[in-house]
C-alpha cells in the first residue's frame, strides 16, 4: 500500500516534523502489524528519525551539518547547492519504521523529520506500508 504526502518547507535548511502526517496515513491503511517505509525522492533533502521533544536537537543537527559541510565550500558543482547534495547524502533518503497495533512503533521521544537542505520548496515523501502476515498477526500468508 502506497501513499504520498507533500511538505512545504519554510527555509533553505530546516527539519520539518512529519510524524503526525505519516501516522495518519499509516492508520488510514488499516495495517495492524507491518513495516512502514519512507522515501524522499529528492537529491537535496532527506529524512531522519530523532528526538522531537526538544527543538534544540534539530538546531544542533543543522548547525553541526553546517560546520561539516559549509555552504561556501570549494565545490565543483556549479549550481550553488553542492552543500545541500552532500548533506542529503549524509542524512539519507529512506527510513523503515515498524507498525504495531495500527500505528508507528516509534520510541517515546522519537519523531520523523523531513530534512530540507535547499529550500524553501515543496517536497514529496512516499509512504509504503507492508503488512506482515495474512491478518497482520505475523503468520505467513
Amino acid at each position: 500500500m502506497r501513499r504520498e504526502i507533500r511538505i512545504r518547507t519554510v527555509a533553505r535548511e530546516s527539519l520539518e516534523e512529519i510524524t503526525a502526517q505519516v501516522q495518519q496515513v499509516v492508520q488510514s491503511l488499516g495495517v495492524d502489524v507491518g513495516l512502514c517505509h519512507l522515501f524522499v525522492p529528492h537529491t537535496t533533502a532527506g529524512i531522519i528519525i530523532n528526538e522531537n521533544a526538544d527543538p534544540s536537537v534539530c538546531r544542533d543537527i543543522l548547525e553541526v551539518l553546517g560546520r561539516l559541510v559549509p555552504r561556501d565550500g570549494r565545490y565543483h558543482h556549479l549550481e550553488g547547492n553542492a552543500d545541500a547534495h552532500i548533506k542529503a547524502a549524509l542524512v539519507g533518503n529512506t527510513v523503515w519504521i515498524p507498525v504495531d497495533r495500527g500505528g508507528l512503533a516509534l520510541g517515546r521521544w522519537q519523531g520523523i523529520f523531513l530534512a530540507e537542505f535547499d529550500g524553501p520548496r515543496e517536497r514529496r515523501v512516499i509512504i509504503t506500508v507492508l503488512p506482515v502476515g495474512e491478518k497482520g498477526d505475523g503468520s505467513s500468508a
